[in-house]
């Protein structure tokens, strides 16, 4: 989206940000059925039905988590900030991720290459998105209230297609492969940017997306509104043309998530969430427990909706991952629970979702481990039992977050028959992996 952004922007004044703000939701001790966290932890904890993981029912193959820079709106990271977005170290966010923008004007295209250059250094995967075409291809008319509106001139669509191909080749060129560009940044929500409808976003991907050199996503709707990517998933010859279907999720319900016809069309093609920040950017990132907001936006993404994929706004922002210090805050480190741990090419695989009120268990398989993610969000300590189908794995390491620590080591202990029960402290967020 681009906000965006009901805040200001040092230098030059970005898109404002839009008000929409999602009003979903408000809106340690580790024992084999073996113990390993101190009883101070925990507290009194309650018994929580089994939490069951079953590495033999395979969901969606996991992309990644990451964020959003945008040298020309808030300036560029630092290498030291790279370093914390993208390396997988203690106190590092381990994003697999990141997003660019694709500006308009060509003599801007390098302000993002070094943040972009580092981050495929560290192993991660690049995606860009417009929020313009040049000038030179748009046309403004009416659209509702806004006499001013823009849009793509239908006779501009060949040339637009070879814009963002030309992107593709200067990053190419100096050493980072996209992995896909987008059609256009929230063409459905584009006061300050520019507008596209259902059927001219399927038009320019039947006519002449085919062109693109490298993976294609669309329509990247501002509140994952299915009006725009049903047309897409209903026309062969427009999903053809698409790799991944992109959506934001500004505002919409925890309802909403499931994506029904994807599922029934979308064989062979990806499901991607393109750029959210949660609950909204008025707040602090390092508020607790409201950040436990995020931890249960992800595990929703990730089991509700099936993304492969889940990139925030700006990386590095007062209500971001990373705060203006460089340092991670508390939405960051509730993503680290899951971008540290479940790297890209991982599988989710079936887990207990909600084994107990307020608490939400995902799982994931890659690498010759199982990672499960664990958000408590009760007010009180929860004994869950984790219990892997056939018993795979001997020993389970953990990290916990809390209101004083930051993915903090747990240390590593061994499981019986396949099960392990963990006190997970209350209004926390714990990650195990499994060996």
């Amino acid at each position: 989206m681009a906000h965006r952004r009901n805040e200001p922007v040092e230098g030059r004044r970005s898109a404002s940000r839009r008000a929409i703000v999602a009003s979903m939701g408000a809106l340690p001790l580790l024992a084999a059925t073996a113990s390993f966290a101190r009883a101070s932890d925990a507290g009194s904890a309650t018994a929580a039905a089994a939490a069951v993981i079953d590495p033999s029912a395979t969901r969606q193959t996991i992309r990644g988590f990451g964020g959003m820079a945008h040298a020309a709106w808030i300036g560029d990271l630092t290498a030291a900030q790279r370093d914390t977005a993208f390396g997988t170290a203690d106190g590092q966010l381990g994003f697999s991720l990141l997003r660019i923008p694709v500006p308009e004007d060509r003599a801007a295209w390098s302000p993002d290459l070094a943040t972009a250059k580092r981050a495929v250094q560290l192993g991660a995967a690049v995606i860009a998105s417009p929020w313009n075409p040049p000038a030179s291809m748009v046309e403004t008319f009416v659209h509702g209230t806004q006499t001013n509106a823009r849009r793509l001139r239908y006779s501009m669509y060949g040339a637009y297609a070879q814009h963002l191909n030309d992107f593709n080749t200067y990053l190419r060129n100096n050493g980072v492969n996209l992995y896909g560009i987008s059609v256009q940044n929230e063409p459905d929500y584009a006061h300050d940017w520019t507008w596209w409808t259902p059927a001219e976003m399927v038009r320019f991907l039947r006519e002449n997306a085919g062109s693109i050199g490298t993976r294609v996503i669309a329509p990247e709707s501002f509140q994952y509104l299915k009006n725009m990517s049903d047309p897409i998933l209903n026309d062969p010859v427009a999903l053809a043309n698409v790799d991944v279907i992109g959506a934001h999720l500004y505002g919409t319900s925890f309802g909403n998530f499931p994506y029904p016809l994807f599922k029934q069309k979308g064989a062979g093609k990806e499901l991607w969430m393109t750029e959210v920040y949660y609950p909204n950017s008025s707040d602090s990132a390092d508020l607790w427990p409201q950040a436990l907001d995020v931890g249960e936006h992800i595990h929703r993404a990730m089991v509700d909706a099936e993304f492969q994929a889940y990139i925030w706004w700006y990386i590095r922002r007062s209500y971001g991952p990373m705060r203006e210090d460089g340092r991670m805050s508390k939405h960051g480190a509730a993503m680290a629970h899951f971008a540290r741990f479940v790297r890209p090419g991982y599988v989710r695989i079936g887990a207990t979702a909600n084994p107990a009120a307020n608490v939400y268990v995902s799982a994931y398989r890659g690498g010759g481990s199982t990672v499960v993610v664990a958000v408590n969000k009760g007010t009180a300590a929860v004994s869950q039992q984790f219990t892997v189908a056939n018993g795979a794995g001997s020993s389970v390491a953990s990290w916990l977050t809390d209101a004083s620590r930051n993915v903090a080591s747990q240390g590593t202990a061994g499981m019986s028959n396949g099960s392990f029960t963990v006190a997970l402290p209350a209004q926390s967020v714990m990650t195990f992996v499994i060996r």
